[in-house]
């Protein structure tokens, strides 16, 4: 399978449902999507199980796993509404909180004194740290796949990624698929800024060198 290439929906009839157990039955595309759409809700369950232990909404546990992790570039409100698809209001709402919480601070920007950016406190970096985890109860069955199935399943779940970017349904992704150092050589997939090529092993799905291209 090569997810370079835009993936054609043809092969779903879109008036029929996938989460009809007899379309499930009888087509394993139908299978497929109702089997990604129950894994992702698993993952929301864990989410809001782990939030809710330590007093937080689900948007605003993943807000502070991001800041926690990602560069201070990307730490301010008008980046992390496009990041979690939500209205700058609506992030507006979840920093307050979280500053009312002591969790997040606004500090100045090093690169540009107009404006601020949100850095976690020394309990906001704790709890980051305590509920980094809280999709774990995953981890041990992806960990037990061998390593063909985990570079194929890797290649597949950023294919679709990179499909719900082309769709307009995520807004950014900082992958290998959508950025400027992404090149051929020699016809094949090429990092032209680390100087690697873009094999099933080194493809990245965040990377921190990302710069995208617009024409992706």
């Amino acid at each position: 399978m090569n997810c370079f290439a835009y993936f054609a929906a043809d092969t779903l009839v879109m008036d029929r449902s996938p989460f009809n157990p007899d379309e499930q039955n009888s087509s394993n595309d139908m299978l497929l999507m109702a089997a990604t759409e129950r894994v992702s809700e698993a993952v929301r369950v864990m989410l809001w199980e782990q939030a809710k232990d330590y007093g937080l909404s689900p948007i605003q546990l993943r807000v502070l796993l991001f800041l926690e992790s990602h560069h201070e570039d990307m730490a301010t409100g008008t980046y992390l509404s496009r990041e979690f698809n939500v209205t700058k209001a609506t992030m507006s709402d979840v920093v307050k909180v979280l500053i009312e919480k002591k969790l997040v601070q606004k500090k100045e920007n090093a690169t540009d004194v107009r404006s601020q950016v949100l850095k976690l406190t020394a309990a906001g970096k704790k709890m980051a740290a305590a509920t980094g985890q809280f999709a774990g109860k995953l981890l041990p069955y992806i960990e037990s796949l061998d390593a063909k199935q985990k570079l194929m399943l890797k290649e597949v779940l950023l294919g679709m990624i990179f499909h719900l970017y082309k769709e307009g349904v995520v807004n950014t992704q900082r992958m290998c698929y959508n950025c400027v150092h992404y090149s051929l050589q020699q016809g094949r997939p090429f990092c032209a800024l680390l100087q690697i090529p873009l094999v099933k092993e080194t493809l990245r799905m965040d990377c921190p060198e990302h710069v995208l291209n617009p024409e992706a």
